[in-house]
């Protein structure tokens, strides 16, 4: 059987999926569709406006229509006969929702919409952000939190030695040289607007909540792996409470992929832009037999 993941925000490049939508009808239709339920001139932003494309009220909706284009191309060309599971990183997971069919395109993009602009406006500037911790791995990462009582939240579990963090900006900054000193070998401040999957993000995930609440979900044999627990879901009541409870909680990816060891699967298919998940699925496991799909090169 086969699992299909889906990047989140970070993964997005100017210029992604250009070359489907110069070579296949399709992804401009579907562009076309999404462009007429968001209201945003998408192409615009991921084929020439770099800056626009790295806010968040527009990163989102641009990557997701970057993968979900790819998937639909790849399902028109290839199709599928055998997917099990579905999962993405954070916004992945509504990608992971529209190309398992279990909710419409329509109602997707205009939740990533709402998302987008929700996280974004979420804190005043410059106040919060994120960190990434480089070799070593979540346990060892909260034990520092917690011996130097530092006022952080781990926001993603990407790895065994890729951990993220979110807080106050100055406390960020002042816990650089505690993590440097205790067992982490490289701190990078990211590039983002707010500390996402945060205490930060408990309003703009409550409004969030009341949107997701009004969407309508189709049943159908695809499982969902869902980022707030890490667990396997079929039915749609627990799929939509989880993603009630993401953007101000902890993506456990690393969790996620052990759950699908675990549970057997071995062959798992990355769509979206700069292959991103793929890299992190390597250091988790060693079992899994992985395949990128970001430009038509891929399909050769």
């Amino acid at each position: 059987m086969t699992s299909f993941v889906f990047p989140g925000q970070g993964s997005q490049s100017l210029g992604m999926v250009k070359d489907f939508h110069e070579n296949f009808r399709l992804a401009g239709l579907i562009f076309e569709e999404i462009e007429d339920y968001t209201n945003l001139n998408i192409r615009n932003i991921i084929f020439n406006d770099n800056k626009k494309l790295n806010l968040t009220q527009f990163t989102q909706i641009c990557i997701f229509s970057a993968s979900f284009t790819i998937f639909k191309i790849l399902e028109a060309e290839k199709g599928f006969e055998d997917i099990n599971i579905m999962m993405g990183h954070s916004l992945g997971e509504y990608t992971a929702l529209a190309c398992s069919n279990k909710i419409t395109l329509k109602e997707c993009s205009i939740i990533l919409k709402k998302r987008g602009e929700l996280m974004n406006n979420a804190v005043l500037p410059n106040e919060t952000g994120m960190a990434a911790l480089i070799g070593n791995d979540v346990k060892t990462v909260q034990e520092i939190i917690d011996n130097n009582n530092l006022d952080l939240e781990i926001a993603n579990d990407n790895s065994n030695i890729q951990i993220v963090i979110s807080g106050k900006l100055e406390n960020i900054n002042k816990s650089k040289e505690i993590f440097l000193d205790n067992k982490i070998k490289k701190f990078v401040l990211l590039n983002v607007s707010a500390a996402f999957h945060s205490k930060f993000m408990f309003q703009a995930q409550n409004k969030l909540s009341k949107e997701i609440d009004k969407l309508n979900f189709i049943e159908n044999k695809i499982k969902i792996i869902s980022n707030y627990d890490a667990e396997v879901y079929i039915d749609n009541l627990s799929i939509k409470k989880n993603l009630q409870y993401q953007m101000a909680n902890r993506v456990n990816w690393t969790k996620s992929i052990k759950k699908l060891e675990e549970i057997g699967e071995n062959k798992i298919i990355e769509i979206g832009p700069n292959k991103v998940l793929s890299g992190l699925i390597r250091r988790i496991s060693s079992n899994f037999d992985i395949t990128s799909y970001d430009n038509i090169l891929d399909f050769k």
